[in-house]
């Protein structure tokens, strides 16, 4: 038996939203391990700040990745696992040797407004193929990088 005869959802109804989904998956992916950089290599008088914070933000990419990974199989799919086939599909690239806040957090603000686009559309697919569940967990991810990307803004404005 397959998960979606229970859930009553369609396959070909959700693959656009798995499609979505494998995208956002290698995206976090790649944010996860900048952020784990910008982490590690963060220098200057913001140190603490954004030491403490960039942690913050990787542990909760950590926690998105594993959400993301699971409702993929729930919808019939299988998450790629691979960093080498994340790397093929991410939009998000690799970044190293960023030490500098303004570059740092530029980076991770061009971040997040390609996840909460493509968090969006998924949110449109899943609407459109009435999986309820997959429009609340982006919906929750929208509100909350929303709120981030203003507070961001605020803190990175001269």
């Amino acid at each position: 038996m397959k998960t979606l005869d229970y859930i009553k959802l369609d396959a070909a109804a959700v693959a656009n939203v798995v499609n979505g989904l494998q995208q956002l998956l290698a995206d976090f992916q790649v944010f996860y391990t900048n952020l784990r950089g910008f982490h590690w290599n963060i220098k200057g008088n913001q140190f603490f700040v954004l030491h403490s914070k960039f942690e913050e933000m990787y542990d909760d990419a950590a926690e998105k990745v594993d959400e993301i990974a699971e409702r993929i199989l729930m919808l019939g799919g299988v998450p790629a696992n691979k960093f080498s086939d994340y790397l093929k599909t991410a939009s998000i690239a690799e970044v190293s040797d960023v030490c500098c806040a303004d570059a740092a957090l530029s980076h991770v603000l061009d971040t997040y407004g390609a996840l909460i686009a493509e968090e969006r559309e998924i949110l449109a697919n899943a609407s459109e193929a009435g999986d309820e569940v997959t429009v609340a967990l982006m919906s929750d991810y929208l509100k909350e990088q929303e709120k981030l990307v203003w507070m961001l803004v605020a803190y990175a404005s001269k």
